[in-house]
């Protein structure tokens, strides 16, 4: 059963009547097309009033929506010959981070991203999408293999934060974000990132430094949780629609404060309603941001980003500031 958001019912009622007025002319054999056309065109426009006035916590649902296409869904949409990977080498593997290689066209890429389940069972298994220190150990040591192979990385971010669990905080978890911020700041190959959904704290960071960094026009992109971010301010998990605002984590704002380079347009009614869509938009943006990022050589690709990075947060500087 589809999982409808309240802001979403005024028009999936209506498509539900949609859908029974055409099963009933289609059962008694009348002829119902210029009502059903007129509740077409009223679903229509009730979907682009919703959707070109969501609030910030609106989004925040949209990117939560368990209906989301998630990293597995676009490595299928995206890559053919697909071989996932698994292990850190170290300790384990980590069912929240996803990673292997695959073929992108005639590109072949290394792919690592967060993964979040499809129902309870899945999810508890992936650990809801956040990663323990292997699970960044296992997508640090495909990136490095991909370094050596000469293959561009393809970054998929969807997670609510690292594991914050005692075992992880035992096995590193900080160095293991940490190590992987440095190593692919310089990594000798184009990095694209692409945010699909919730983008969180470190634990979506640590996978996220890339040369181009794109995000789905409902995704979000913060530091903290709105939930996290209101008890700590407020004391208060009640008013994370508050937080949500205050926080600038939509696609909008993030590009209008220079911290991604781009937000690629979902279908109407989100990606979870047309997944092969939104897959279509995806692998568009992703091929020719890569086609521009395979003309420039290693040495160019580390120092334009080097300077990416430094530039991200100069919002606003006085002439001469930071210089």
């Amino acid at each position: 059963m589809p999982t409808v958001l309240d802001f979403e019912k005024p028009f999936v009622e209506l498509e539900d009547k949609i859908a029974e007025l055409t099963a009933f002319s289609e059962e008694k054999g009348l002829d119902l097309s210029e009502e059903i056309e007129n509740l077409k065109k009223r679903a229509e426009a009730i979907k682009r009033s919703i959707f070109a006035n969501l609030t910030p916590w609106q989004k925040v649902q949209l990117a939560r929506h368990p209906d989301r296409p998630n990293a597995a869904d676009y490595v299928k949409m995206l890559l053919t010959e697909f071989i996932e990977l698994h292990g850190d080498r170290c300790f384990g593997d980590d069912p929240a981070v996803l990673g292997g290689i695959g073929w992108l066209g005639e590109i072949p890429v290394t792919v690592v991203g967060h993964l979040k389940g499809r129902d309870t069972k899945e999810n508890v298994r992936r650990n809801f999408g956040m990663a323990h220190p292997e699970g960044f150990r296992k997508a640090l040591r495909l990136m490095l293999q991909a370094e050596k192979f000469g293959r561009p990385v393809l970054s998929f971010i969807d997670t609510p934060g690292a594991h914050c669990g005692i075992g992880a905080e035992e096995r590193g978890q900080s160095r293991a974000i940490a190590e992987n911020l440095l190593r692919m700041s310089a990594l000798r190959i184009p990095i694209i990132v692409v945010v699909i959904g919730e983008g969180g704290s470190g634990g979506a960071l640590a996978l996220a430094v890339g040369d181009v960094v794109l995000m789905q026009e409902h995704a979000i992109f913060s530091v903290i949780s709105p939930e996290g971010c209101a008890s700590i301010l407020w004391k208060d998990a009640g008013r994370a629609r508050e937080a949500a605002a205050a926080l600038k984590l939509t696609a909008q704002d993030l590009l209008s404060l220079g911290v991604i380079d781009e937000v690629i347009p979902e279908p109407l009614g989100g990606a979870h309603r047309d997944p092969a869509g939104a897959g279509a938009a995806i692998r568009e943006a992703v091929v020719r941001h890569l086609q521009a990022l395979l003309r420039l050589t290693p040495e160019e690709l580390v120092a334009r980003r080097y300077a990416k990075l430094k530039n991200v947060g100069r919002v606003g500087a006085p002439d001469g500031a930071g210089e």
